[in-house]
Order: C-alpha cells, then sequence, then structure tokens
C-alpha cells in the first residue's frame, strides 16, 4: 500500500518506519529542507531506541523516502496521515493551524480517492474542519479518520508495532476497509483494532492520557502524606497495585511527569471542558499537584542546607523527563536545576543523551558532566532525577568509592534504602520514612 505521513516528529517518523517495516511503500513529508536532508542521509533527529536503525533499513530497501513535497507523498496514496506537531497556546488550547494548513495542501494533492487520518493530537470536533476543507477544495474522492497515537517515549517502536490496541474513529465502512488492512500485520487480534465514531476517538485519547496522568498526581499525593505518617509508599504501592480493579502500572511515587503529551493533553481537555461550560475539576487538582510535585526534590535540599545552599555543588543525574529519550519538554529537571542555581547553587547535571536538548533548555546556567563518576565526584549533595537503567544499577558501595558526599536524594525510589544506609549515605526518597 502506498502511505504518506506528514511530518516527520516524533509521531510521524516513528509511523512512517513502522507502516514501512510491514511492507508499506512510505513517504514522509516535511517542509524543513534541512531536516528532511538530514533523514536522507540517515541522521535521525530524535533519540528513540531502535529507530535510527529501522529507518535505515527501511530507506535502504526503497520502501522509506523523504520529500519537502506533499503533492508528490500524496499523489496516488491510500492513506495520508496528518503527524504535525499541535503544541499548547497560552490559554492552554491546542494550535490546530499546522493540522489544517495541512489539510488545505492535501486537498490540493489528491489524485484519487485517498483515506485522510488524523494522527497528530487534536481536540474533539477537529476532524470536522479537516473534513470541511477536504469538501470545499478536493476534487477527488476522500474520507477522513481519526487514529491517535499512543507511544511511549522509550518505547515506541514497541508500542506501534505490538499495540495493545489500535483506536480508529471513521464514518465509512471504504474507509474502515482501508485502515483494517493497513493495521492488521501489527495485531495478534483483529478485535484489537477498535472501530468508534469519530469524535469518541477523539477524546479516548485525551481520556487515555489523562488517566494515566491522574495516577501519577495521585500516587504522588499518596507519597507525601506517606512521608508526613511514617508509612512507605513503595509498600503501600504492592497493597494497592496487586488489586486487579488496580495494576500497578502508573503508580510509582516521583518528581511529578513532563514531556509533550501528558502536560498538554490534560491543559487541552481542561480547556475543552471549558468550552462546552464544564470544569475538569479532578484534573485542575493533577495539574496542580503535578506542578508542585516538580519542585519537593529542591525543597529537600534547600531544608537539609538552610541558608548555606549558595556555592554547594550539587550533582543532577539524569536530565530528561524519562528514561530512554533526550526529550527535555516539562522534565522535572529544569524546575530543580532552575531552583537551586537561583538559590546560588553549582549544578552539575549528567544524562546518558540529553545533554544537548538540556542545554537548549537551561544554556551554562549549570556544568555538564561526561559521566555520572564526574558529576558526582566534588558533589555536596546527589540528586537522582531520571531513572534511566545506568544510573539505578549505581551500586551503593560503587557510588560511595566515587565520592566523599553521603547525602542522596532519590527523587524515583530507584536505589535500596538498607543498602544506601550500609554504605554510609543519609538517602532521602520520595514518601519513604
Amino acid at each position: 500500500m502506498k502511505i504518506a505521513v506528514i511530518g516527520t516528529g516524533y509521531v510521524g517518523l516513528v509511523a512512517g518506519a513502522c507502516f514501512a517495516h510491514s511492507g508499506n511503500h512510505v513517504t514522509c513529508v516535511d517542509i524543513d529542507v534541512q531536516k528532511v536532508a538530514r533523514l536522507r542521509n540517515g541522521e535521525i533527529p530524535i533519540f528513540e531506541p531502535g529507530l535510527d536503525e529501522l529507518v535505515l533499513n527501511n530507506v535502504a530497501h526503497g520502501r522509506l523516502t523523504f520529500t519537502t513535497s506533499t503533492a508528490e507523498a500524496v499523489a496516488g496514496a491510500a492513506a495520508v496521515f496528518i503527524a504535525v506537531g499541535t503544541p499548547p497556546q497560552e490559554d492552554g488550547s491546542a494550535d490546530l493551524s499546522r493540522v489544517l494548513q495541512v489539510a488545505r495542501a492535501i486537498a490540493d494533492a489528491l489524485t484519487d480517492y485517498t483515506v485522510v487520518v488524523t494522527k497528530s493530537t487534536v481536540p474533539i470536533g477537529t476532524n470536522a474542519k479537516v473534513h470541511a476543507i477536504l469538501a470545499e477544495h478536493a476534487k477527488h474522492g476522500f474520507d477522513v479518520a481519526s487514529n491517535p497515537e499512543f507511544l511511549k517515549e522509550g518505547a515506541a517502536l514497541d508500542d506501534f508495532l505490538k499495540p495493545d490496541r489500535v483506536v480508529i474513529g471513521t464514518a465509512t465502512e471504504r474507509a474502515r476497509g482501508v485502515l483494517h488492512e493497513l493495521y492488521l500485520p501489527f495485531v495478534e487480534r483483529a478485535e484489537q483494532i477498535l472501530f468508534m465514531d469519530i469524535r469518541s476517538a477523539e477524546m479516548t485519547k485525551y481520556a487515555a492520557n489523562a488517566m494515566l496522568a491522574t495516577r501519577i498526581s495521585f500516587m504522588n499525593e499518596v507519597a507525601n502524606l506517606c512521608e508526613k505518617v511514617g508509612a512507605d509508599v513503595t509498600e503501600v504501592k504492592r497493597g494497592i497495585g496487586t488489586d486487579s480493579r488496580i495494576g500497578m502500572a502508573f503508580l510509582n511515587a516521583g518528581i511529578g511527569y513532563g514531556g509533550s503529551c501528558f502536560p498538554k493533553d490534560v491543559k487541552a481537555l481542561m480547556m475543552t471542558g471549558r468550552q462546552n461550560g464544564f470544569a475538569m475539576e479532578i484534573l485542575s487538582a493533577v495539574e496542580s499537584v503535578n506542578d508542585q510535585q516538580k519542585s519537593v526534590l529542591a525543597r529537600k535540599v534547600q531544608e537539609a542546607f538552610g541558608a548555606q545552599l549558595a556555592g554547594k555543588r550539587i550533582a543532577l543525574l539524569g536530565l530528561a523527563f524519562k528514561p530512554d529519550t533526550d526529550d527535555m519538554r516539562e522534565a522535572p529537571a529544569l524546575v530543580i536545576a532552575r531552583t537551586l542555581t537561583r538559590d546560588g547553587a553549582v549544578v552539575i547535571g549528567y544524562d546518558p543523551v540529553a545533554h544537548e536538548t538540556a542545554h537548549v533548555e537551561l544554556g551554562d546556567s549549570i556544568t555538564y558532566a561526561a559521566n555520572w563518576q564526574e558529576a558526582v565526584a566534588d558533589a555536596d549533595a546527589i540528586l537522582l532525577v531520571t531513572e534511566w537503567r545506568e544510573l539505578r544499577g549505581i551500586a551503593p558501595t560503587e557510588l560511595a568509592a566515587a565520592t566523599a558526599c553521603r547525602l542522596v536524594f532519590d527523587g524515583r525510589n530507584a536505589f535500596d534504602p538498607a543498602g544506601m544506609r550500609a554504605a554510609g549515605f543519609a538517602y532521602h526518597a520520595m514518601g519513604r520514612p
């Protein structure tokens, strides 16, 4: 099947590479000439485990190409996926300008019947706007479908190639047939492809991310209370997570969520509620708790040093918002670093892959270490911020040998408290006595 994917950001590039991997001929489009040139030269602009190999393999086999021409990509395509960004505006609503511009360009480029699929995260009702643009300008038949993505950064290829489910909103059997054929190779059972109406598909994306964000903020509130009453949140998690009605996923206490999805999707769903005269009160609390949680680790450091924080060397282990990505959007490390440097501390950061993206956000306000040993060598306090495998695998004795510092703040509950204390560390975790 010939496929076009408009947008080579995180979603578009992963989708294009995975569709090509299943035997389709995929053309990815981007208006950034330099980005397209880099992709043609085998340079992958984002970090995602396995993506570079998948892209290069499919390019080598002629199944995946890159262009700046929407007309070239769309001509003769059975399906065209819109996968451009929908960044939040000042009021929290999603900026749909790129999606609607792309819809207009697709309308002009159609050469035959095509299913136009919105894969970008868009508010409820956006596909109706896309349909209206196509209806006004397209000279060939089309259908519009909503196909929200559910990719976790750091595990995107597995999520796409072996999905729990594929959500598709469409109004016609013809579009349903095209997308069923396209996605069938990715699922073990046909029932994993969930067809529904378009507005329900649009809502499903926001509802899923809002639910996961809610679980995170709820558990962080429980952790904060555990510290005050002397309970251990890791034991509480075990106690409630083994309830089949609840489960273990997204119940790890920590320093808040970040990234490109949860923060903006929570805001966007709240805005949709306001626009329809309905206050999303739970989500308002979720957002408030998360904003406060990002500052918890910095407050623990401030309390430890009091007025003596100026000039102290603070090691931040991990900078990206989560492991296996270089994404710094809404990362808790940004709040921690800015708070501590504002108080006069010297911050030394280390991340396995996110130094460049961190530098874009923090500039030279912090020092960037080449490895974790360098970061902790002369530290007065050590903060685990992102639970990279490399970092959570540091043995307490190994850490003790690398530094004279004996003050550790574990923002992800990644270390063993008994082991840390046996190695001589004053160990402070999240929601643990």
